[in-house]
């Protein structure tokens, strides 16, 4: 009997993970968009990355038992088999891990490449639309997150499938685009020879951001965690609020740059933690005048509408579907391979 694609999926619960610096977000999926049982661990209180797995699976047995694949969406580049986290102290095989979990498949993706693949499938209500007025279908997204750091990425059609655009794009320089933006450059040029865009536009780069202004005039003022920035800037505290206005037009300029880098008129999508947190405010800020200010293509940045994800755990769903493609691909890797071998010996004895 042949093996539906569920069969092929699936065969038992899979295991979804999405590992930051700080915390490791499991979830179990039993079926197409049955991500279940989401837990929250510390990194810190587990010495390695497979005895955060068995602590979690230690509250699932059952679901441990028929485990065979599983996808992991890391804060990490992902380069061949060998994983060490920039923010934290695991590090692992990714091969040795699978054989030691006792795994069919264990896949290691970036996390900002799974929140990618997590768009194309985001409901309407997990979005709130900051202007723009169409979206062409089956076009080039593009993906720009503020968190800890800055992420940029796309999803591009590819024959009734999304493939990931990787990306690390955070790391270009910072353009200023305006005369206070330009003071900000100068202050941080007296602390880092390249100053990247996600030294400002980021979780941290709310206190970078801050601290540059009251340099810049003459302020005394305490340094401040990225949330009291957050804070009081929402409550009307003035220095803040331009801190806050500050970052969201120096993102209206990224997510612009992204846009017609990729020629995304599939849209721009806004995640990362740092936005959400914003609520109107980001509406109502410079955002979105600055994400049209780009000369002879804002007419083409004014038709782009631009997403803010509100979705609670995106990247896993994300990392779910880049497992499905995977295990897709593996099985019709599999069926080709006695075709593939039959030609092979054909040819070697023409």
């Amino acid at each position: 009997m042949r093996d539906t694609m569920d069969d092929v999926l699936f065969g038992g619960a899979r295991l979804l993970a999405d590992i930051g610096g700080t915390n490791a977000r499991f979830a179990l999926q039993r079926g197409p968009g049955r991500i279940e049982e989401i837990a929250t661990l510390a990194c810190a209180a587990h010495a390695t990355f497979t005895d955060a797995v068995r602590a979690y699976l230690a509250g699932h047995p059952g679901a441990a038992r028929e485990l065979r694949h599983a996808v992991i969406a890391i804060a990490n580049p992902v380069e061949g088999d060998f994983i060490k986290m920039t923010n934290h102290h695991w590090q692992f095989s990714i091969d040795a891990a699978r054989r030691d979990l006792g795994l069919d498949t264990l896949l290691v993706v970036n996390d900002f490449a799974a929140l990618s693949m997590s768009v194309p499938s985001l409901a309407d209500a997990d979005l709130e639309q900051v202007g723009g007025t169409r979206v062409s279908p089956d076009a080039v997204i593009g993906l720009v997150g503020a968190g800890t750091g800055l992420g940029v990425g796309g999803v591009i059609p590819d024959a009734g499938r999304w493939k990931v655009l990787p990306s690390e794009g955070g790391h270009v320089a910072f353009s200023p685009s305006n005369a206070r933006e330009q003071a900000i450059l100068a202050y941080c040029w007296t602390k880092w020879d390249h100053v990247s865009a996600e030294r400002l536009i980021s979780g941290p780069g709310l206190a970078t951001i801050h601290e540059a202004l009251c340099a810049i005039d003459g302020v005394a003022g305490a340094a401040l965690e990225p949330a009291q920035v957050v804070e009081r800037g929402l409550a009307g505290d003035q220095l803040c609020a331009e801190v806050l206005d500050v970052f969201c037009g120096a993102l209206g300029t990224m997510a612009a740059n992204v846009a017609v880098t990729l020629c995304a008129r599939g849209g721009i999508y806004i995640g990362g933690g740092v936005v959400p947190r914003l609520g109107e405010f980001f509406a109502k800020s410079s955002f979105r005048a600055r994400f049209e200010n780009k000369g002879r293509f804002t007419d083409f940045c004014k038709q782009i509408p631009v997403y803010v994800i509100h979705a609670p755990y995106p990247a896993l769903a994300g990392a779910a579907a880049m497992l499905d493609q995977q295990l897709v691909d593996a099985r019709a890797a599999a069926q080709r391979a006695p075709i593939d071998s039959v030609t092979s010996t054909h040819h070697a004895h023409a």
